[in-house]
């Protein structure tokens, strides 16, 4: 019995150590933790000492985009970022609902089981909804935030999200995510507006979480979620009073052609006291402008 027991455990790391060969711990030399939640197991990565800064990554990526942030905060702060369920390192549960409000709910569940406490939330893209959703009901948690590229209004009148919605819940949409991996294959490079910043080593560690049609499921049910999830948008943004009095850094690719600069201008006009700082780049600015960036957390940090 103890000897079969044994033999399990080793075949469970084997299996293991076998589907992680794609990581490249150089870019990502961080030791992985898990949380066990209601919905399932929950990647996250937890480096450094004192305040703690929250990072709440978007679609197709994972915790693998703020890697470079987290390895130079981590001297001066505790960085925790966590992979969705579905995404990165974390569990591809079958039954999870999958939606921008249930990925919402499991990081309230992970905050509350951590006891994170005094909040820098850092968001960018879906995180956006997903983080801030958070905030506002939490606002007495939450010291700073730093915003990249996102939305928290609705976006069912939005035209050009009209036309995605349409693509993504058509028979094409899903064969194309499903079957061709296109979120991360095609999506990604495209969110960058020098494709050369993108390598084929870097770009590989935002394609291999999605080997087969199951695991690609969460990236089409997110992303039906940019319309679908439009009324929980809106009421998470009538909340943001809650959080005008906080301090706010806007960090901004302006060659964005999925989250354009008219949505910074709706930012920009609710958030009047924030700090912001336009880069010369597209949707991924952790990417294409990691270290312009990241002297820009710091100042503010400081």
């Amino acid at each position: 019995m103890k000897s079969t027991f044994i033999i399990l455990l080793l075949t469970i790391m084997v299996n293991y150590l076998v589907a992680q060969q794609w990581l490249d711990t150089t870019q990502y030399p961080f030791q992985s933790h898990a949380a066990q939640l209601k919905a399932g197991k929950m990647h996250y990565i937890d480096e450094g000492e004192g305040e703690v800064i929250l990072f709440v990554h978007g679609t197709p990526t994972w915790s693998f985009l703020y890697r470079d942030f987290i390895k130079k905060l981590s001297k001066n702060y505790r960085c925790i970022a966590i992979d969705h369920l579905g995404f990165g390192l974390s569990a591809k549960v079958e039954n999870f609902e999958g939606t921008p409000q249930a990925h919402s709910a499991n990081l309230t569940e992970f905050i509350q089981q951590l006891g994170l406490e005094n909040l820098t939330l850092v968001v960018h893209d879906f995180g956006g909804p997903i983080g801030l959703s958070y905030a506002v009901q939490h606002a007495d948690n939450i010291k700073q935030i730093v915003l990249f590229n996102s939305w928290l209004w609705e976006t069912k009148s939005s035209t050009s999200a009209q036309k995605i919605n349409k693509v993504i819940n058509s028979g094409l949409g899903r064969f194309l995510y499903l079957n061709m991996n296109f979120s991360p294959k095609v999506l990604l490079k495209k969110g960058f507006s020098n494709k050369k910043l993108l390598s084929k080593n870097i770009h590989r560690q935002y394609i291999k979480p999605f080997p087969d049609k199951a695991s690609r499921k969460p990236l089409l049910t997110i992303a039906k979620g940019l319309v679908r999830s439009s009324d929980w948008y809106q009421e998470q943004w009538d909340e943001l009073p809650s959080l005008q009095n906080k301090k706010w850094l806007i960090l901004w690719g302006t060659k964005d052609e999925f989250i354009t600069t008219e949505y910074l201008a709706k930012w920009e006009e609710a958030l009047s006291g924030a700090s912001v700082v336009r880069f010369d780049c597209g949707h991924f600015v952790q990417e294409e402008k990691n270290m312009e960036a990241l002297t820009a957390i710091e100042a503010f940090l400081n």
